[in-house]
This record gives C-alpha cells, sequence and structure tokens, in this order.
C-alpha cells in the first residue's frame, strides 16, 4: 500500500558549520533500512570529516556546487550532475563554495550513524 511522507525529518549534519538535512525516506523518518533519500542545504564553508561507508551514496546537485573529495581524486560536482560515491571506499564531501549547494542524497542501503564509518568519531555521535 501507498503510504504519504507528510513531512522530512530535520537533521543537523556532521561538520565544521551548521548543515540541515531533511530526510525524507530513510530509518530515522520513516523506518526505511533498504534507502534513504534526503534533501541536503549546505552551506558555504561547510565541511564534514571523511568517511568509509557502508552504503552507496547518490548526489544530484541542484544548485551551488558539492566538492568530492575521495584520496586520490577530486571533483567539483555542479548543478545539473550526479556523483556516485560506492560503499566500503573513502570519501569526504565539502561545499567550499559562496553559495554553498542543495542536493538530493540516496543511499543504499538507507544511511545510518553506525555504518557510516567517519574518521576519528564514535559511531554512537554520528548523524
Amino acid at each position: 500500500m501507498a503510504r504519504i511522507i507528510t513531512s522530512p525529518l530535520k537533521i543537523k549534519a556532521a561538520g565544521t558549520v551548521e548543515k540541515l538535512i531533511e530526510e525524507y525516506i530513510g530509518i530515522a523518518n520513516s523506518g526505511t533500512g533498504e534507502v534513504s533519500i534526503a534533501m541536503m542545504n549546505s552551506p558555504s564553508g561547510w565541511s564534514e570529516p571523511g568517511q568509509t561507508p557502508e552504503f552507496d551514496e547518490y548526489s544530484i546537485v541542484l544548485s551551488g556546487v558539492l566538492r568530492v573529495n575521495c584520496g586520490e581524486n577530486e571533483y567539483n560536482v555542479t548543478a545539473g550532475q550526479c556523483v556516485i560515491a560506492r560503499k566500503n571506499e573513502w570519501v569526504q564531501y565539502s561545499t567550499p563554495d559562496k553559495d554553498g549547494a542543495r542536493y538530493v542524497s540516496v543511499c543504499v542501503p538507507a544511511f545510518s550513524p553506525e555504518t557510516v564509518h567517519r574518521d576519528g568519531q564514535d559511531p554512537r555521535q554520528q548523524g
């Protein structure tokens, strides 16, 4: 049966300045473990610790620039572009440009604090 999600769950993201995540589908908001879908509103200067997640992450940039550091390569993903970060590979996201970025993030399976594996953080404190 179809289910309407009437509003996203607003989550404060890890990182250097406050970033708002609006989770529509996922463990926290809908109890969905197979996939998470969230709108990311990332301000200028935001950067999060690197991570080696147990999920694939697909990010579609709607506006601004999302910087994706994969260790050996770094990409500036702009509006209208998409990037795929594969599970079990180290990645770090940031939005260094003056306008930040707005993007949709899809994680398969769903994002969880226990499976994101951020550099130098206790899994119980990750969001």
